[in-house]
């Protein structure tokens, strides 16, 4: 058995944010049902490609078949009437929305790192020789004002043709479909011979395409269109399309 090591997700509740962000649910209301289904699916494939996959992944599978096993359970009508009546996924829901208010937050906080490797400051400087009297400023004059009224303009104008140069690209949102039909594209082109798991990532590093591509090659793999093998440890997963298609492309190009 290998074990392949993916850093697709930190944990189980950035599994969970995808799945419901990428099946456009309202994070406030779960269906727990087909979440659940979802994520016990994911789980059965990773472990289909003797993927290692951490304790906590588990437990919190264990934590969905709990929580809709007791949403299954009836509920007598002056049970749901008292006040203290919960909601059993009141408290998954209410760590979600923290785990993504704070996902959201660092992203941000990435995003403000990076504009700042691009801004040089001026070392300092001694200033003192500019100290005057107190309450000095009150004696400029009209001049004098415009002066540095003009100067600070000058500088707002510098930064903003800085701010001209750098554009927030949107990437297009690709949809596990999409990306098939992307792959199945790519397999044509090579005539469908063999490809490896890493041509299909455009952008090294992009942890939103690797899990879409990763989704999308799982769905391949469980509707019979491709087979995938490793070599050793830690090695590219080679995809080739199964048998029974690759007799039909040959087929359709005859």
């Amino acid at each position: 058995m290998y074990r392949i090591k993916l850093d697709v997700f930190e944990g189980p509740f950035d599994l969970l944010v995808y799945l419901i962000e990428t099946s456009e649910m309202d994070i406030c209301d779960i269906q727990i049902a087909e979440i659940t289904v979802q994520y016990i699916e994911y789980i059965k494939q990773m472990q289909a490609l003797n993927i290692e996959i951490a304790q906590e992944f588990m437990v919190m599978a264990a934590t969905l078949l709990q929580i809709k096993s007791r949403m299954l359970l009836p509920q007598a009508e002056d049970d749901l009437q008292l006040e203290e009546y919960e909601d059993p996924k009141k408290e998954l829901t209410e760590k979600l929305i923290e785990y993504k208010r704070f996902k959201e937050a660092a992203a941000m906080l990435g995003t403000r790192e990076g504009m700042m490797t691009s801004v040089f400051t001026k070392p300092g400087e001694d200033l003192q020789k500019y100290a005057g009297e107190e309450d000095e400023y009150l004696k400029l004059g009209i001049n004098e004002f415009l002066s540095t009224f003009k100067q600070f303009l000058d500088k707002s104008r510098r930064v903003e043709e800085v701010k001209k140069r750098y554009t927030r690209l949107e990437r297009a949102r690709l949809t596990v479909e999409m990306k098939i039909e992307e792959i199945f594209s790519f397999f044509k082109e090579k005539l469908y011979r063999p490809i490896f798991f890493s041509e299909l990532i455009s952008s090294k590093g992009d942890t939103a395409e690797e899990v879409l591509t990763f989704s999308s090659v799982l769905q391949m793999m469980k509707a019979g269109g491709v087979d995938a093998k490793q070599d050793y440890n830690f090695a590219d997963i080679e995809l080739f399309i199964a048998k029974r298609d690759e007799e039909e492309n040959e087929n359709d190009n005859i």
